[in-house]
């Protein structure tokens, strides 16, 4: 589970036996207990289903919203879809992650808060030098001996 911003609120690691409905149920858990405030919540097609929006409603207080694809074979943006691919590019940077190295799904979970200890403490590191995200996020480039003026 991510914010719009694309940063891990919650992480579930579950064995490939077990379904993704499963495994959102686990993180509905976690999300009751540390994420109060959340009230929408914006999920793949393979999550809707009453059982498990219930659920979510029931444990969490969030209401889950379906984002479904318009054409399975063409490319669109789809709204909000984005934002957890994102995430996924992020994390398949890290050697530990694209690959299945871990035997126990703890190992793996500690992994993920691992590398988004490192891509978050990275991001603040720029804002606290004076460098904002880069260019292509928006604002303007600002070359080194433009600076110093």
């Amino acid at each position: 589970m991510v914010d719009t911003e694309g940063w891990l609120l919650a992480l579930v690691v579950t064995a490939a036996s077990a379904s993704d409905k499963a495994g959102a149920k686990l993180l509905a858990s976690r999300l009751a207990a540390t994420f109060v405030t959340l009230k929408l919540m914006w999920a793949d097609a393979c999550y809707g289903g009453n059982p498990l929006s219930d659920l979510m409603k029931k444990t969490a207080c969030i209401t889950i919203e379906v984002v479904k694809r318009t054409s399975p074979h063409s490319f669109q943006v789809i709204r909000r879809r984005w934002v957890v691919e994102r995430t996924f590019g992020w994390l398949m940077r890290y050697r530990r992650l694209c690959r299945d190295y871990e035997t126990l799904p703890e190992h793996h979970e500690a992994m993920v808060y691992w590398a988004t200890v490192l891509i978050m403490t990275k991001r603040l590191a720029r804002y606290e030098n004076g460098h904002p995200d880069s260019p292509r996020w928006g604002g303007e480039r600002i070359r080194p001996a433009q600076q110093a003026t």
